[in-house]
């Protein structure tokens, strides 16, 4: 079975792999084919990826393209985690919007609406070449923001593009842990958009141990949610947020914050991950300890602007294994295998929030066989989230009308219409200010 992975030269594709080695079942992954425009980084991580494998001996052979069509043609699965613009790119985006008050982040507000700007129409011209030179095959997207990509790419792929997220799983494994519960048995009740959901229940052996969780003060302040939304305000939910929810909760905080640091998130991976791939020139440099030893520090200084607005520390050892890998493979067994299991996905609504069409692409629980992945029917969102998640959404379809148009204007809109860009006159400088630094935006016209 042939993988391809887009953005193959990626600092966080060797987790991929990782994952895959685990598998030695009949119908796994043989054939890794890493795609990527930059031949260097393709050459630094296929040499960690060599050293991963030096001691599996039915490790996945792999090889490296810089050719799109090379890469995609035969595939039985694609893997997408582009950067559209590069690390440059996301530093930008979070230091035009600061510059503007607003938050930068790369998958929420401006600086998820300007991300989303330049990668759509590159997306989309993966999803049309993906339906002509692989037809039969299944995309797994990781590229951000994961949601209004997998929606744009869904308009040409249908349900055969499933988004996935590491966020959920992390936050299910963490309610589970501190409930005393097994992650692996556990039933997660939730509900939103990518970056913008909340577990609503957890169910371990039948019985929803969320309200215990709420009820407890010391239980509910015990780990990363509770120490990063505090534990009044979870109480008065009366749910766990996405902690990416923290930058709407607190919104005024972490601008602050952000603007208060030496390097942005942006600028600190792009000078991280520069000084990995420069290291990797060296013929005799060991690729997989440089590699662990940059992703170990990548992990911990996660989201710490948040958590120092917060008060909340450190992130936990536990906190520090990713994760998202993990989803994948499960979801390419499941459907490779007809291995039958529940994952939370980003997938067409088709139904299962009626505040929403069903063509726009939500986070929720699916259950996922050879067919793909289908919605679970959930309850309806309390009124102050569906209102925000609908919100979300109208703003990420005027990012698809703007790709698709081209018009400034459009753009604008999406900027104005974010409940984290409170000014029309702000949208206006942050389009200027962003056409001006990104290339790949100069078709807003």
């Amino acid at each position: 079975m042939k993988l391809t992975i887009l953005g193959g030269g990626g600092f966080r594709v060797p987790l991929v792999y990782g994952a895959l080695l685990t598998d030695h079942a009949e119908g796994r992954v043989t054939q890794v084919v890493l795609h990527d425009l930059d031949a260097g980084r393709l050459s630094a991580v296929t040499r960690v990826l060599a050293e991963q494998a030096a001691a599996v001996p039915d490790a996945p052979e792999v090889t490296a393209t810089t050719d799109l069509d090379e890469a995609l043609r035969g595939a039985d699965f694609v893997f997408s985690a582009i950067r559209v613009g590069g690390l440059e790119g996301r530093a930008n985006d979070e230091r035009v919007a600061l510059a503007e008050g607003v938050l930068g982040q790369e998958t929420v507000g401006a600086g998820g609406i300007a991300y989303g700007l330049r990668t759509v129409p590159v997306a989309e011209d993966i999803a049309r070449r993906v339906a002509r030179l692989a037809p039969d095959a299944w995309v797994i997207n990781f590229t951000n923001p994961a949601g209004l990509v997998t929606e744009a790419m869904s308009r040409h792929l249908g349900d055969r593009v499933i988004g996935i997220c590491d966020s959920p799983v992390g936050l299910g494994r963490r309610i589970a842990r501190v409930l005393g519960g097994n992650p692996k048995e556990a039933w997660i009740d939730y509900v939103g958009l990518n970056h913008l959901g909340w577990v609503r229940g957890l169910k371990i052996a039948g019985r929803d141990e969320l309200p215990r969780l709420l009820a407890d003060p010391d239980l509910l302040g015990s780990f990363e949610e509770g120490k990063l939304f505090g534990v009044d305000w979870l109480q008065s939910l009366g749910a766990i947020p996405n902690e990416y929810l923290h930058y709407y909760y607190f919104n005024r905080e972490a601008v602050r914050s952000y603007q208060q640091v030496e390097k942005t998130r942006g600028a600190f991976l792009r000078d991280q991950q520069a000084s990995f791939y420069d290291g990797m020139r060296d013929p005799g440099a060991r690729a997989l300890a440089a590699w662990e030893s940059t992703r170990a520090e990548r992990e911990a200084t996660y989201m710490a602007e948040n958590r120092e607005t917060a008060g909340a520390g450190e992130r936990d050892a536990d906190d520090l294994s990713g994760g998202y890998e993990k989803v994948a493979l499960a979801l390419m067994r499941a459907i490779a295998r007809d291995e039958r299991t529940t994952l939370i996905l980003n997938v067409r609504n088709a139904g299962t929030l009626s505040a929403l069409d069903g063509e726009a692409v939500i986070e929720v629980p699916c259950l996922v066989d050879a067919n793909g992945a289908h919605p679970v029917a959930v309850d309806p969102l309390p009124d102050h989230a569906t209102g925000l998640v609908c919100a979300v959404k109208a703003v990420e379809r005027e990012v698809l009308a703007a790709a698709e148009s081209g018009s400034r204007a459009t753009a604008v809109k999406a900027f104005a219409l974010h409940p984290l860009v409170d000014s029309v006159n702000v949208a206006r400088r942050l389009v200027e200010g962003y056409t001006g630094v990104h290339p790949g935006l100069a078709y807003l016209k």
